[in-house]
């Protein structure tokens, strides 16, 4: 019998590697913005630190947002989190944050860096536009393929 997917009970968790720890949390912590509850109820909102845990993984890992293990929350509202900082510019110094801890515990070679194309943002659809050519002169040369032209080299 196959299992429904809503009836997958997560792993228990274990904090370990993939989590920050208490220490780089408490410098993380103020910058966020409180939750704000909806005055209309429903679900409570996943804590802030795990959305954060699961932001690091998809960045870490480069998996899809909806290949977020579940340990770490909804991948839609770990995404929407993402974004919504983003836009407020608070990720970017989350960020910054996230990599004085890193370069403080393993050191950071500041003269190698790399980009990669995941981190490039792409067009938007449809590519960019481009502006349309405007012939240099009239052609007014026959066509190779214009039918008396394509009539005269069959019989040729």
């Amino acid at each position: 019998m196959a299992r429904n997917s809503k009836s997958r009970k997560p792993l228990p968790r274990k904090p370990g590697w993939r989590d920050v720890s208490d220490e780089f949390w408490a410098k993380v912590e103020p910058l966020l913005p409180k939750h704000v509850r909806s005055p209309k109820g429903g679900r409570p909102p996943t804590p802030h630190r795990t959305i954060f845990n699961g932001i690091l993984y998809v960045l870490r890992t480069g998996c899809q947002w909806k290949m977020l293990p579940r340990e770490y929350g909804s991948s839609s509202a770990a995404h929407e989190h993402f974004q919504k900082w983003t836009r407020a510019r608070i990720f970017s110094k989350l960020w910054k944050l996230c990599l004085l801890e890193y370069d403080r515990c393993k050191g950071i070679d500041w003269k190698w860096q790399s980009l990669d194309s995941v981190t490039v943002p792409a067009p938007v659809k449809g590519g960019m536009k481009r502006a349309k050519t405007r012939p240099i002169e009239e052609n007014s040369a026959r066509n190779v393929t214009s039918s008396s032209m394509a009539r005269e080299s069959r019989l040729g």
